[in-house]
């Protein structure tokens, strides 16, 4: 990796590199970039796995990350790392990402209601979805700034991935009556209920507008 960097020799890395609760690579991929020696500017994208959820639902950009799974424990590792080995980059923490139709989660829901795929959408999971376009949008502002520190990358409105599979279904033409629903509190799955990022502080910032998924999946 740093002699990729080195002959490529950008001015930025936009760093998405996760590969779940592999720790070689979603924790220790990020710091073996070694951008900070090589001078590059560094934004790397993290997650709102990296919060709880326990004791408040609310995190904004000054909050430190306290994960409870590996993929957040994983994530917040290498967040901190960056920051640390690279006073000048920043790290982004962002929440589901949804399309205009070719996105994981949106193929997800096409999948369920159809009987393809096992599963059920939880009611009680709650999270900040975020437009794959303002995500980008943010992320080349990042890029193309001076800015340092924390920021934050997700839609303005609060919704559980029930909810959400419902407006992404209502816009392409599925009835949301075929979507299973579940509750996550009913499982053993690990991890955060209700996570919801604020990102008044990354807008104001940035001078950008973050859409809720209310009004990005709003087809009327």
């Amino acid at each position: 990796m740093e002699a990729l960097l080195a002959t490529v020799a950008p001015r930025v890395v936009v760093n998405v590199t996760s590969d779940g609760v592999d720790w070689a690579i979603t924790a220790d991929g990020s710091i073996r970039m070694a951008t900070a020696k090589l001078g590059i500017r560094l934004v790397h994208v993290s997650s709102d796995a990296v919060f709880s959820g326990i004791g408040k639902t609310r995190y904004d950009e000054t909050c430190a990350p306290v994960p409870i799974t590996p993929y957040g424990a994983a994530k917040a590792a290498d967040e901190t790392s960056v920051l640390l080995l690279c006073p000048d980059g920043v790290a982004d923490h962002t929440s589901l990402i949804i399309g205009d139709g070719g996105y994981h989660r949106e193929r997800v829901v096409h999948e369920l209601a159809a009987n393809e795929r096992e599963g059920v959408l939880f009611t009680d999971g709650i999270r900040c979805p975020v437009h794959a376009a303002d995500l980008a949008a943010g992320l080349w502002k990042l890029a193309a700034s001076t800015e340092t520190g924390v920021f934050h990358l997700a839609g303005t409105d609060a919704l559980s991935r029930y909810s959400l599979s419902v407006l992404s279904a209502r816009r392409d033409g599925i009835a949301p009556s075929l979507l299973p629903v579940g509750r996550r509190a009913d499982t053993r799955l690990l991890g955060a209920l209700d996570v919801r990022l604020g990102s008044h502080a990354t807008q104001h910032r940035l001078g950008i507008r973050l859409r809720g998924a209310r009004e990005f999946l709003d087809m009327r």
